[in-house]
Order: structure tokens, then C-alpha cells, then sequence
């Protein structure tokens, strides 16, 4: 029987629950969810009292399953306005399912002060945080392994979290202890900073035992299913999500200079495989992973010209964001600018997108890179500007009065744009989540489950794409709730293995539909929270220069009905 674990930061008090047998089969983001509609208040405030912060593994965490260690953090969202999930990698996950915690809720607020929570097999500690305030995420965890040993598992804020900003991320230290893999969307860094907390840290030394119902079916899977991995992902392994860069020039949806192109001449000089050659001449790796037991490998340590490390890792969003979005093409500099959001604590995404409004108002030249490194200091001495900076690009938009804001729900868009790959603009509009691709992300060569959705090829076109969306959406939502990285493929064969290996562990008789319910149910009650708390269908549009101006070089427009997003949208609640 796993545990729910119940903090609450005003009485410093704990309760060890056994976890209700309504939530067996929830986990990650599906459990996220239901908590949130059950327990909190839709129409609070996101850094209020009556917030809740919810960790939890998925439902394959702390298994043999490959790339199952992935943690969901739920709250409702400061940048939003509505419920939030964001996931990452690395240890924590993979060390809370095995401490026998299917949950963590955060409860309440102190009265005052700052702590580090340890979880452990005897409970959880409350220990003084001051030790650690001010500091970045890559001196917390230094000293956090310090002072309780490199085998545990952390989540940790930088500065940002403590501050409240609303795009402070939750970072997660990653096999080597680097804070490198960031829950990164929503501000739900600041939900953390506004329960008192600066870091979590668990002990699984004393793991629990998980009982499988046929371990030689579960044991003969995995070892399959990773085998599988190692052959198909070879891409992924060699070049990591950098290999994105010339994946999404090709279909023109790279986004260039606040999404006013879908391509660049200087595509080369940010690709994968540049990137990959520059990590082997300075001597980092283009090939690590951030978690045990994955055999993809598509995390990298990026070292700087003199062959010392800068950061871990450099991904697709941060360098079409950070990079190609305000025409840098220096990987040192995206690197710097990489390193800096992760010690700080803010999403690579929603900066990158404010930094592109700011140029588009003319505070900043683009493609002066040395000037948006001078930014960081904006930011870290908690200027005006680096005030607007850090509440992302919604609120960046409307207080430097640019209609040229590319975000959803508040929330900046992904480094697609929508009117070349139309199925992830859908989930831009209609998921619960905002503007976020890892919500159902389109890719071309990748298919729905149902056989209207097979030949959906073209991802400039129109048609198809809302069923698409659909699917994908539905198909991620059960990746997060099991706790796997969509990298294995959000799609049939990973869903028919989610399904052998929950057959196999409670010795249940899952067909395909009952996978596929999973996710249906976690969007269910996202959707459900929203409703309550006063976000409709009305708010599903993209930004009408998408629809008014044509994205070169393809000359696509997102021409998806209006009428039909928002008819689909309601229907999800039907």
C-alpha cells in the first residue's frame, strides 16, 4: 500500500495516510489532478494559503520501467490562473515511489521562516533553511549533498521561487546532483517559495518492496521495451532534443525573431549536430542521461571554450527560445543564458518569449546576445525591468504595449510555431495546461490512435488536425500520469506496454481503452478545475496574428476554425 504524505507548513505537522483505493491506478499527473479538483478552491489565489502543491511519481516510478522516473508537480498555476502539471526528470521521482510516497501535498503557509523538508523512512524533518537563501540552484544542491550524501533525491527553488516570480521553475537535481531538469511551467517554483519551502529532499535508502503479481512478464518487458528504446531513439541519443533544431526548419515552424519566421539561414550554427561536436572538443557529453535506468540518453553536459563545465542540458525549447527567437546563434551564448535560468530558477521558455517582446518594443537590439546576457543582472538585482521580465510574456506584452505576444492563457507559447505544425497549435488552445507542447505535441511522422488520425501528415494543413491534438493530448496525459518521458513515444506501442506492465504489477486486466481512460480522466478533471475557476472556451484562441499574417517561408496561417476549437474544447467535458 503506498502513502500519501500531508504537510502543512503552518503547524509544521505531518500525516502519513494510506493512499485511498480510488487511487490506485492514479499517478503523475493524472493524481496531480484529482487531488487539486478535490482539495483546492479553483477561485484561489496561486500563492495564497489555500493553495496546494502536489508531488508524485507515476505510476511505473521506482520500477525497471525505462524512463519512468519522471516527478509531476501540480498546483494551480500563478502564471495561468488554472490548474498546472509540470514534470521533469532526474532522481526525486524515482526515489519517492521507492521511499512508498505516491504523493507529497503541500498545505498552508508558516507564519514565518524558510526550511528544507527531508523525507525519510522515519517521516519528515523540518529543518532550517536560512543556510540557503540567496543561493542558486547549483549551490543549494552542493551543499544539500554535502551535509546529507549524494543519494538523495532534490527539489529545490533559486532566488526566483523565493521571490514569487511567476516563472520560477522547480528544479531537480538529475543523477549527478545538477539541478538540470526543471519543472519549468507555470510558476509553480513560486507556489513552492509561497509554502516557506526552499527545498525537499528524500532518503530511499530503506526502499519498500513492490509486490508484482508476475514479476518474469514485468522483468521480460521492461528488458524489451528498453532494448526497443536503444534501437529506435538513436537520434535522441546522438544529438539529444537539440536534433529538433533541423527536424522543425524543415517543416518551417522553427521559430525566428518573435515568431515573424519559421526558418533561418543560421540553423546550422544552433543544430544538434553542431552542438554534439562541440561538447567532444571540450570535452563534455553529448550523450547522458539525466535519470537511471534510461536508456535513450538525450540529456548532455556542455562545457564552455576553456573545457569546464557551463551547463546540463542544453535542450530544443531553450535554444529556439533563447536562440533562433531573438536570432542568437552563439551556443555559448544560449549556454550562459541556459545556465543562469537554471541557478536562478526560471523557465528558459517564458523568458526567452518576454526577451522577444522586449525586443519587439525596442528596449533591445535582436541578436545582441552580450545584452541579453547583461539582463541577468536586471533580473538578479530585482530591477523594474527584470520585475516585468520574470512574470513572462503575457504580462511582458501588456505592460510594454506589444500586441505581438505569443502566449495562451498567460503562458508563452513552445518553440513551434502554429501555423506550420497546426495540431500542437490545437493543444496550445485547448489544453487545460496553456501553451505548453508537452501537452500533445504533433510532430510530423507521429500518429493518433484512432484510424481518422493515421493519415494526418501534412502539419501545415488543416484538416485532421483537431483530432490529432485530441490524441495526443490523451496519449501524453497518460505518459505523465505513468511517470514517463514522452521521449519514448507518446503513442500505441508505449501505451500497449503501459498496459502489459500494469497488468503484470496488480494483476488486473487492462485493455487498451482502460489506458487510454487514464489519460482521458486526467484531462477531465483539469478541465473541470478551469471550469470552476472561470476559464472557458472563449479563452482558447491563439493570437490573431497568427491567423492575420503568413509564416514564411511556407506561407501558412493557423486556419483552424474557431468555431470548431471551441465546440471541440466544450465537448471534452461531455
Amino acid at each position: 500500500m503506498m502513502k500519501i504524505l500531508r504537510v502543512n507548513m503552518k503547524e509544521q505537522s505531518v500525516k502519513i495516510e494510506d493512499s485511498p483505493s480510488e487511487y490506485r491506478f492514479k499517478g503523475g499527473r493524472g493524481l496531480t489532478a484529482q487531488i487539486l479538483l478535490e482539495e483546492v478552491t479553483p477561485t484561489c489565489e496561486p500563492l495564497g494559503r489555500q493553495n496546494k502543491l502536489v508531488l508524485a511519481p507515476g505510476l511505473l516510478g521506482g520500477t525497471a520501467a525505462p524512463c519512468s522516473g519522471r516527478l509531476s508537480i501540480g498546483g494551480k498555476s500563478p502564471l495561468t490562473g488554472g490548474i498546472k502539471e509540470s514534470n521533469a526528470g532526474g532522481m526525486f521521482g524515482q526515489r519517492l515511489a521507492r521511499a512508498g510516497y505516491q504523493a507529497v501535498i503541500l498545505e498552508e503557509q508558516p507564519a514565518s521562516g524558510w526550511f528544507i523538508l527531508k523525507i525519510d523512512a522515519q517521516g519528515v524533518s523540518f529543518l532550517n533553511a536560512d543556510k540557503l537563501l540567496g543561493l542558486d540552484n547549483y549551490e543549494a544542491c552542493e551543499r544539500l549533498r554535502e551535509e546529507y550524501g549524494d543519494k538523495i533525491g532534490i527539489v529545490v527553488i533559486g532566488e526566483a521561487g523565493e521571490r514569487l516570480y511567476s516563472i520560477a521553475t522547480c528544479a531537480i537535481a538529475d543523477v549527478d546532483g545538477i539541478p538540470a531538469r526543471q519543472a519549468a511551467r507555470g510558476g509553480l517554483g513560486a507556489v513552492m517559495g509561497s509554502k516557506g519551502i526552499k527545498a525537499i529532499i528524500v532518503d530511499d535508502s530503506k526502499p519498500v518492496d513492490f509486490e508484482f503479481s508476475d514479476d518474469n512478464l514485468y522483468r521480460e518487458t521492461c528488458k524489451a521495451w528498453r532494448k526497443e528504446l536503444i534501437e529506435k531513439k538513436k537520434v535522441l541519443t546522438d544529438y539529444g532534443t537539440a536534433a529538433l533544431v533541423m527536424g522543425t526548419s524543415k517543416i518551417g515552424c522553427l521559430v525566428t525573431r518573435n515568431y515573424r519566421y519559421g526558418d533561418t539561414d543560421k540553423k546550422e550554427s544552433i543544430s544538434g549536430e553542431r552542438l554534439a561536436d562541440l561538447m567532444k572538443e571540450r570535452g563534455g557529453n553529448p550523450t547522458h542521461n539525466c535519470m537511471k535506468g534510461c536508456p535513450i540518453r538525450c540529456s548532455n553536459i556542455y562545457h564552455d571554450s576553456n573545457g569546464n563545465h557551463l551547463t546540463s542540458s542544453l535542450e530544443f525549447e531553450t535554444i529556439g527560445l533563447l536562440g533562433s527567437n531573438l536570432e542568437i546563434y552563439d551556443p555559448d551564448v544560449i549556454a550562459k543564458l541556459d545556465r543562469f535560468c537554471d541557478g536562478f530558477g526560471i523557465d528558459t521558455m517564458d523568458f526567452g518569449g518576454a526577451i522577444g517582446v522586449a525586443m519587439e518594443a525596442g528596449l533591445l537590439d535582436f541578436g545582441d546576445g552580450e545584452a541579453v546576457i547583461g539582463l541577468i543582472d536586471e533580473l538578479k538585482n530585482d530591477t523594474m525591468l527584470g520585475k516585468i521580465l520574470v512574470q513572462g510574456v503575457a504580462v511582458t506584452g501588456k505592460v510594454l504595449g506589444v500586441r505581438r505576444t505569443p502566449a495562451v492563457k498567460g503562458q508563452g507559447l513552445a518553440a513551434y510555431d502554429p501555423r506550420s505544425l497546426k495540431g500542437t497549435g490545437v493543444t496550445y488552445a485547448t489544453s487545460p495546461m496553456g501553451a505548453d507542447h508537452t501537452a500533445g505535441n504533433c510532430l510530423p511522422g507521429r500518429k493518433g490512435y484512432r484510424p481518422e488520425t493515421q493519415d494526418v501528415t501534412d502539419t501545415g494543413l488543416a484538416e485532421g488536425q483537431i483530432g490529432l491534438s485530441q490524441d495526443f493530448q490523451i496519449m501524453h496525459a497518460v505518459c505523465d500520469a505513468a511517470g514517463l518521458c514522452f521521449f519514448v513515444g507518446a503513442d500505441e506501442v508505449t501505451l500497449n506496454h503501459v498496459k502489459t506492465l500494469l497488468n503484470a504489477r496488480y494483476n488486473e486486466n487492462f485493455s487498451f481503452e482502460d489506458i487510454l481512460d487514464i489519460g482521458k480522466n486526467t484531462i477531465l478533471a483539469e478541465l473541470e478545475f478551469n471550469k470552476k475557476a472561470g476559464i472557458t472556451s472563449a479563452q482558447n484562441y491563439l493570437p490573431e496574428f497568427f491567423r492575420e499574417e503568413e509564416l514564411p517561408p511556407r506561407g501558412t496561417r493557423f486556419d483552424i476554425d474557431a468555431k470548431e476549437l471551441a465546440a471541440f474544447y466544450d465537448d471534452w467535458q461531455k
